[in-house]
């Protein structure tokens, strides 16, 4: 560990914790899972920890190129996945993500999309990854503080889901859907921001 540098491990676990918000996923997991029974919700959530890994790894190690490739820049990723979580926000406002899902193969489809990616490994996780590998100097060392902050908080991301029945038994079916609620309106207004902040990068770099 000595090669490690824990500044920037501390530095990336804070920001990532903030960013993907493993308390605040505990509602709309919930929500997108209610149909479930314990046993496909305990699968859900290893199958959207394994996707957002999955995702901010090879965006940590292949973003800056594969962007570059395809002509897109960091604003119109975000951008992107701030209207997808609209979408996700508003679903979650009218009750259609509380619908009954007509087999458990849905629920697969829900680990991965809308919640692995673009709820979890969203664009402010993948931009502050993607920054935080181009701040550092390409050490081993650097890598391995990155590897270990990014990998910290999927651990308390899959935490939190993995006890979000408790949190279900205590609430009630009337709390939940309460909190389910209120974390659409907070959702739709990260969205409206993520897609602002990419218009204002957008008219910045014009």
């Amino acid at each position: 560990m000595s090669g490690v540098d824990l500044r920037l491990l501390t530095e990336v676990f804070i920001t990532l914790f903030v960013i993907m918000d493993p308390p605040g996923t505990v509602p709309i997991f919930l929500a997108l899972t209610a149909a479930m029974t314990r046993r496909q919700r305990i699968s859900a959530s290893r199958q959207a920890i394994a996707v957002a890994f999955g995702v901010i790894v090879a965006f940590a190690t292949f973003g800056q190129q594969l962007l570059s490739y395809m002509h897109i820049s960091l604003p119109a990723l975000q951008a992107s996945g701030g209207l997808l979580l609209l979408l996700v926000a508003m679903e979650l406002l009218t009750g259609k993500m509380e619908e009954p899902q007509p087999s458990g193969n849905e629920g697969v489809n829900v680990a991965m999309v809308p919640l692995g990616t673009p709820l979890l490994a969203g664009p402010g996780a993948i931009v502050a990854t993607m920054v935080f590998v181009q701040r550092s100097d390409g050490s081993v060392g650097n890598w391995v503080a990155i590897g270990l902050g990014v990998l910290g908080v999927h651990v308390c991301l899959y935490l939190a889901m993995r006890f979000a029945g408790v949190f279900h038994r205590v609430l009630g079916d009337s709390g939940t859907t309460l909190v389910t609620r209120i974390a659409g309106l907070l959702l739709a207004a990260i969205a409206v921001q993520l897609v602002a902040d990419a218009v204002r990068a957008f008219i910045l770099s014009s």
